[in-house]
């Protein structure tokens, strides 16, 4: 199957140009009597999930003998029904109008009756893709609601990826559908490789893993991914999983990657309202790491922010925020922890050293959220008063140092001249 789809750098596409990609999709698909089921993401990204699931249900969803929809969570919290209707871009109550017929349903991945087992990655297979750093077994669940359905079409965004490299593709599949096991892996995975030296890098041990994964699933599954620029597409791409995926890389590598000549020894990061919790609000971090200076400060500007984490908190309250090796070198007393939560950890405290008992962080981080000061002090990150905050401290002072991202979380920044430890 070949990829069809359009997108340029610096424009984006026409309505009557989506209704044609998304036209050339069915016509490949041929749904008519067939159960289609689409994932599409949560409320955590960037996405014109409304317009794109208006041409796939006039298209792919009317035609077919059954089509629904499935959020692909990962370990977030549940969408509620509102949460639902404003994903979907319906009013309260009409969902049942604009898309007839066609049920949504949440993604649950630590409820092992919503599971089913579809193989193993073996400890050979790790090895050689991990390059020696894990040989183990490890099993591969996803939601078992898609073999209740003739295929399985993906709807979701390219971005840059503190795990993975880059969003998308099978990475709808894992963690978005999966089970704990090897979302747990892959994560810490990426942890020790750390998150400069994998985001915004297309080929990566991570990806590796998650397209063996996606290839024991028997399903015909397809996708269109997304490049997005501001709320609108910069492109559109449908094919197999990961030729669509892979065309998106090539787009999103232009569109979602700023470069700069020097690093800031003070970033304020500011997170937009879908980041609620420190667990998504990481991004802030993540795209802005390899930007900041050495022993400079990052700073998570989000007043509305009050959790860490609503499902991984009580963790995270445990163990705080520390860098790689802190964990690596006290294995024995953090390896029975999730091993996602680990490397949550690590990619929001950013790259350090633990030597004789001392940790070192290359950089500092502080919240300015709706978290108390006490919080942040026992989860180990640094605290300012998000009232004391004047962003025009920070708004056009490059010059002196000072960087503002009043939209973090979204576009990777870089150095042009990536130092020794961002690069992989």
């Amino acid at each position: 199957m070949s990829v069809i789809g359009r997108g340029q750098a610096g424009k984006t596409l026409r309505a009557e140009e989506i209704r044609e990609i998304v036209a050339g999709a069915a016509a490949q698909l041929a749904p008519a009597g067939k159960r289609v089921l689409a994932i599409v993401p949560d409320g955590t990204r960037t996405c014109p999930v409304p317009l794109v699931m208006r041409e796939v249900y006039a298209a792919i969803g009317r035609p077919a003998k059954k089509f629904d929809i499935l959020v692909a969570l990962g370990t977030h919290p549940p969408m509620s029904e509102p949460a639902i209707d404003k994903l979907l871009g319906v009013e309260p109550a009409r969902r049942g109008q604009v898309f007839p017929g066609v049920s949504v349903f949440n993604h649950a991945w630590d409820q092992p009756s919503q599971l089913r087992q579809v193989g193993k990655l073996t400890a050979e297979q790790v090895s050689h893709i991990t390059g020696g750093l894990f040989a183990m077994d490890i099993g591969v669940s996803i939601n078992k609601l898609v073999f209740d359905y003739d295929l399985v079409l993906i709807c979701g965004p390219v971005f840059p990826h503190e795990v993975v490299g880059f969003s998308g593709g099978a990475k709808y599949f894992f963690p978005g559908i999966c089970g704990e096991e090897l979302l747990h892996f892959f994560h810490w995975l990426g942890a020790v490789i750390t998150n400069p030296r994998i985001i915004g890098h297309k080929n990566t041990p991570v990806r590796a893993t998650l397209e063996a994964a996606a290839k024991l699933i028997t399903v015909d599954k397809f996708a269109l991914s997304m490049v997005v620029s501001g709320h609108d597409l910069a492109g559109l791409y449908f094919g197999s999983v990961h030729d669509s995926w892979a065309a998106a890389v090539e787009l999103s590598d232009k569109v979602h990657i700023t470069y700069v000549d020097q690093p800031y020894r003070s970033v304020l990061s500011q997170a937009p309202q879908m980041y609620d919790e420190l667990w998504v609000g990481g991004k802030c971090m993540y795209k802005l790491e390899p930007v900041v200076a050495d022993g400079g400060e990052l700073i998570i500007y989000a007043p509305h922010m009050k959790e860490v984490s609503v499902t991984h908190g009580k963790y995270l309250l445990e163990i705080g925020y520390h860098v790689r090796d802190y964990y690596l070198k006290q294995w024995d007393r953090f390896k029975h922890y999730p091993w996602g939560v680990l490397a949550h950890s690590t990619h929001v405290c950013g790259v350090g050293t633990f030597e004789d008992g001392v940790e070192r962080t290359r950089i500092r981080v502080a919240l300015a959220t709706g978290i108390p000061e006490k919080i942040c002090r026992q989860i180990n990150l640094g605290y300012r008063d998000p009232a004391g905050i004047k962003v025009d401290d920070w708004r056009g002072r490059e010059a002196d140092g000072r960087l503002y991202v009043p939209k973090a979380g979204e576009m990777l920044y870089r150095l042009r001249d990536s130092p020794a430890w961002a690069k992989p």
